[in-house]
């Protein structure tokens, strides 16, 4: 190793070679950004303005907000860039950084889907306990564990990918310097690195995963035998499908990144799921409960159509 010099600059080589894609993809990729932005901040603006939604559901919808902007800036803007430029130079301490924010944002967000599920558990099968189980501090609480349990899966994956030397190729096959793509380049062993990913992430992925399917599998057989009410279980029904739909988006494209052996997709499939639950879904987010949201509707409308 003495004798090998240390790589200092990535080249990702993104989503396509093909020239005549460069300009449309960066127009795809601009406006879907661009929503985003727009979607998710509505959301945290009405929410904070609006005291009606000063619920501990609103709350956690505005943290996922939150982490959508933070987790899509991550990659995207370095992606534009180069689709503009023709090439996506990385530094090695960039590459570190944007892999320890993405495995960061990306995992919390992981997190937090189930903690919104369990906050559904709650307001539907133990409404008389609800207030006093997701109290403020509760929620705030579940909130910063969300976020400090993401911090620390993505400097476990940081601080292993640090110790790894980078003395030949320095072409990384992805968009962004994800772990399975920058562990390849590694001149020593990465068996560990690729250990850790398949075993903890793959485990963080499943894990949270299945909580949500057992929370609502609950959810709708309590609504089916003990709530009587057609209107109740409308309302009921219209929310927890807000958050499934949200669950199915994310949850499916990351299952496939990660339960499978880590060696086992091919470079494109793997980038395709990445742009699926990294830029597709905080897109979608935003109109999944707003669309299907009456509370967020009416509060939408009114700050952005009152006379006053």
């Amino acid at each position: 190793m003495d004798n090998q010099t240390e790589v200092r600059k990535f080249i990702l080589l993104g989503l396509t070679s093909l020239q005549g894609l460069q300009k449309f993809l960066f127009m795809l990729f601009l406006l879907l950004y661009l929503f985003s932005l727009l979607g998710n901040m509505a959301i945290m603006i009405v929410v904070v303005c609006e005291p009606r939604l000063h619920t501990p559901m609103y709350f956690f919808l505005c943290n996922l907000s939150c982490l959508d902007i933070f987790f899509s800036t991550v990659t995207v803007p370095k992606m534009l860039a180069g689709f503009l430029l023709g090439h996506q130079g990385i530094s090695y301490t960039g590459c570190l950084s944007q892999l320890h924010f993405f495995y960061f944002l990306g995992s919390s967000e992981a997190f937090l889907l189930a903690v919104m599920a369990y906050d559904r558990f709650v307001a539907i099968c133990n409404p008389l306990r609800y207030t006093l189980i997701m109290s403020p501090w509760a929620c705030l609480q579940l909130a910063v564990g969300t976020w400090t349990t993401g911090f620390l899966h993505a400097l476990m994956h940081t601080v292993m990918t640090s110790r790894l030397h980078f003395c030949g190729p320095n072409h990384i096959q992805h968009y962004s310097c994800d772990i399975k793509p920058v562990v390849k380049l590694a001149c020593n062993s990465s068996q560990l690195n690729v250990s850790l990913l398949n075993i903890i992430t793959g485990s963080l992925a499943i894990a949270p995963f299945v909580f949500i399917l057992f929370s609502y599998l609950y959810i709708f057989s309590f609504l089916r035998l003990k709530v009587q009410s057609k209107e109740g279980r409308r309302k009921a029904f219209s929310t927890c499908i807000s958050h499934l739909t949200v669950v199915a988006l994310f949850y499916v494209p990351v299952i496939f990144n990660y339960v499978p052996p880590s060696s086992g997709s091919s470079a494109s499939w793997t980038m395709i799921a990445t742009l699926m639950y990294n830029v597709v879904t905080p897109v979608l987010n935003p109109l999944i409960y707003t669309l299907r949201n009456v509370e967020v509707k009416r509060a939408l409308k009114r700050r952005l159509f009152s006379r006053e």
